[in-house]
């Protein structure tokens, strides 16, 4: 089954930049480049200057000893994504894992194993396992969403509000996804915590990643068992329920893409967004014209740094040419979604409204919950701002920190302060965060109708809020500075 993806922006060809790998590059070194360590971390834009000088599709490390083709045009990105017939999904094709030439405990292993899921499978299985998760989703009513959304940030503001001082990315950002995700599914928070312990280790891709898998395939085989024990209205008792009747290891395997997909990049998304809008001048105006700021900042950072920077792993089913490059069967080849969503052959400067990135992917594969990961992220973004509107970065923006690994682009921390400001019911000292997402007695997600939505299209509701264009004094202000002030009053 597909998902129709966006319409493609028409790429306008430019003559290709005479791009040198920089100083200090680890191409000065010879061989591949690496798309993890430090130094990529910090500018991975040198990185892909360096790579883009090759060609739309480059050789590159992504852990020691792990070759890969990294495609980075755009074209070259649709023709990979869309071509299924040419290029499979199912890492049993990864020749150098199957003869050992990769050991079992590399550290990427358990971001490009075998599972049987919708992410690695084709044909028929993937059909099947993708049917259940968009019929499931499909039953989660919008409104529900966006409430307990709201229910979520209000719970985290309230844990941070009076003391002037946060890290967005640890209090806020990393623990927001995690609330939603244990209401949406039917989680409790003592599973919930090993999921994310779990799941954020191995998108790291560094020494502990074996273990990281085993704690995240731990949790994941509890919420299985507790749910066939237990079944409720939430999304996993809704594939259980499935005419497709998963076992419990296929529901094991569709539940990690799942958590996967709504935990880490989601947690990215949001702080990767409200570090742009904390940080970029173009933020910093009113509303004039209708604009909708956290949309159009949202829009940004899924064009030009979004939260998986490198991923979409394909295999080519036999030897085959893309751009001219060669490319081996069974030899991984991974897509570059900042690489070719910034490909110089695509003009355009602002993103805003435009929504033909590759951030979701496309062809069979596209992102089935495209439109609630995007509602998750505007609400989380902007109820932050509306309830502390004066929130400034407590350090310069060159000196954050990102996380090493291959293919995800996350912030260690985004430290911020503020005026205190006052909070009803704050949460007491001693509570966990796992311990909040129960706090409340919002019931769980609507199930909505009661036939499951078909399985070839994906369920459609709202990607954001929606405010009514204000106009704001001359002065340079922060946009939801305004806004706080409008619906106090002021």
């Amino acid at each position: 089954m597909t998902s129709p993806s966006a319409p493609e922006p028409a790429p306008v060809p430019q003559p290709a930049p005479a791009a040198v790998p920089p100083p200090g590059c680890p191409a000065h070194a010879g061989g591949a480049l690496r798309l993890y360590g430090p130094e990529h971390a910090a500018d991975p834009k040198a990185t892909f200057a360096a790579l883009r000088a090759q060609g739309s599709v480059a050789p590159v490390e992504i852990a020691p000893g792990v070759d890969a083709n990294l495609v980075l045009g755009y074209q070259s990105a649709l023709e990979v994504l869309r071509s299924p017939e040419r290029f499979s999904k199912d890492p049993r094709n990864w020749r150098a894992l199957a003869d050992g030439s990769v050991p079992a405990d590399s550290p990427v292993v358990p971001m490009m194993m075998y599972r049987p899921n919708a992410l690695w499978t084709d044909g028929e299985a993937h059909a099947r396992y993708r049917g259940v998760i968009t019929d499931s989703l499909g039953q989660v009513d919008p409104n529900a969403l966006r409430g307990y959304v709201e229910e979520s940030a209000d719970i985290l503001i309230d844990r941070i509000g009076a003391r002037g001082t946060a890290d967005l990315l640890g209090e806020y950002g990393a623990l927001l996804p995690l609330l939603v995700f244990n209401r949406m599914f039917g989680c409790p928070a003592d599973i919930g915590d090993k999921l994310v312990v779990g799941m954020s280790g191995i998108f790291d891709a560094d020494a502990d990643s074996e273990k990281a898998n085993q704690i995240l395939t731990e949790g994941l085989a509890e919420l299985v068992a507790l749910k066939r024990r237990e079944p409720g209205a939430d999304v996993t008792s809704w594939m259980m329920a499935h005419p497709a009747q998963l076992g419990d290891e296929e529901m094991l395997h569709q539940l990690a893409l799942l958590m996967g997909a709504g935990t880490e990049p989601e947690q990215n998304l949001i702080c990767n967004a409200l570090l742009l809008l904390l940080s970029d001048d173009r933020f910093a105006g009113d509303l004039a014209g209708g604009s909708l700021p956290v949309d159009e900042a949202l829009d940004e950072v899924l064009w030009a740094d979004p939260p998986l920077a490198n991923y979409a792993v394909h295999y080519a089913l036999q030897d085959t040419e893309v751009d001219g490059v060669e490319l081996v069967s069974g030899r991984p080849i991974l897509v570059s979604f900042t690489a070719a969503n910034t490909d110089p052959a695509l003009s355009g400067e602002r993103r805003g409204g435009n929504r033909a990135h590759l951030s979701w992917s496309a062809g069979p594969h596209t992102c089935p919950a495209k439109s609630p990961a995007r509602l998750i992220a505007a609400v989380a973004v902007e109820k932050l701002l509306d309830r502390i509107p004066d929130i400034e970065l407590d350090c310069e923006v060159g000196q954050l920190e990102w996380r090493q690994g291959p293919f995800h682009r996350a912030l260690v921390a985004l430290p911020v302060v503020y005026p205190p400001i006052t909070v009803t019911a704050p949460a007491a000292a001693d509570e966990t965060p796992g311990a909040i997402a129960w706090k409340t007695e919002t019931a769980p997600p609507s199930p909505g109708p009661t036939t499951p939505a078909p399985s070839s299209s994906t369920p459609q509701g709202g990607i954001s809020t929606v405010r009514e264009p204000v106009s704001v004094n001359a002065a340079p202000r922060r946009w939801w500075n305004f806004l706080a002030g409008s619906r106090r009053g002021r």
